[in-house]
């Protein structure tokens, strides 16, 4: 058996780091995935710290661009199910959109990024064959399922949420950064009541409470209660919310943290302008304010 060279080895690296890059680029969103709602805009990107591909993802839910709901209704109702197609009907009024932040920031931690992708859109397709809509038992599922094919050490945090065309946010969080809402007629970040920020540990660290399968066996970290739905409701025209990653809420120059006051001030600065330029103000500022430390991901959520 011949043994490769440095040079071979070092070549089959590129190759199959190139080949990674072309999978994950395949799942990045793409402008025309970002959700369209009446009276809601939201543009938002994943700023890799290599530059290339990393450990943050998005994934942009437009319910009725990704899904074939006029089809899905028909069938629902052929079948007498009135329920489930009052259900699909009202996905016309809302859109999800998930950020996901994997421990780590290498490019072979995308590979984890890349599995919940996959499984949270196959996991949705069939919601809303059986229900109509996303429910938590997709995400007491993805738990389950990261649970048994990863470590504590690699583990996925995540925030799922659904913004109607109303200004309301509803949302589950996997020990995932807490959203932040800035009022356009206060001018500031406005206080949230903890009772409506409920979070859960990061997917895959504990097994979900109903889980069958695990139900005969004694986790040592114990179970992880059933998922709960927090809501958030931008009330006032021009609020804005953001979602965002731990690369945006550690963000430092090792004298002054970033977040949330200097934040604050970009958006004060930027309020009236649309989502994707308060998006492009706040990555510029973070730049010059210092060199990304970590992944970076940033959703902007605006009332128009």
């Amino acid at each position: 058996m011949e043994i490769p060279t440095v040079q071979d080895l070092s070549t089959r690296t590129v190759q199959e780091i190139e080949n990674l890059e072309e999978i994950v680029s395949r799942v990045v969103p793409s402008p025309g995935d970002i959700p369209s709602l009446a009276g809601v805009e939201v543009y938002g990107e994943t700023m890799p710290l290599n530059g290339l591909i990393g450990g943050d993802h998005i994934i942009y839910v437009d319910f009725k661009k990704r899904y074939n709901l006029p089809a899905r209704i028909g069938k629902a109702r052929a079948k007498g199910r009135e329920d489930l197609a009052a259900n699909l009907e009202s996905l016309y009024q809302r859109a999800g959109i998930v950020v996901a932040d994997v421990a780590g920031h290498r490019l072979t931690d995308a590979i984890l990024a890349l599995m919940l992708h996959q499984a949270f859109l196959l996991g949705a397709m069939y919601e809303l064959d059986f229900f109509g809509e996303v429910t938590t038992r997709l995400f007491e599922n993805l738990n389950s399922r990261f649970y048994n094919s990863s470590t504590v050490s690699k583990f996925i945090t995540m925030i799922y949420g659904e913004i109607w065309v109303d200004g309301k946010f509803r949302f589950i969080s996997a020990g995932h950064t807490i959203p932040v809402v800035f009022s356009r007629q206060y001018d500031r970040f406005v206080d949230i009541s903890p009772d409506m920020l409920t979070t859960f540990p990061p997917l895959g660290t504990m097994p979900s409470y109903d889980d069958i399968d695990q139900q005969d066996r004694r986790p040592p970290l114990g179970y992880k209660e059933r998922y709960e739905v927090n809501e958030i409701t931008l009330m006032g025209v021009g609020d804005i919310l953001l979602l965002y990653t731990d690369g945006l809420g550690d963000h430092t120059d090792g004298r002054e943290e970033y977040f949330p006051g200097r934040v604050e001030q970009v958006l004060r600065m930027t309020k009236d302008l649309s989502a994707r330029a308060i998006f492009d103000a706040i990555r510029d500022d973070m730049l010059a304010f210092a060199p990304f430390s970590d992944d970076v991901t940033i959703v902007v959520i605006k009332r128009q």
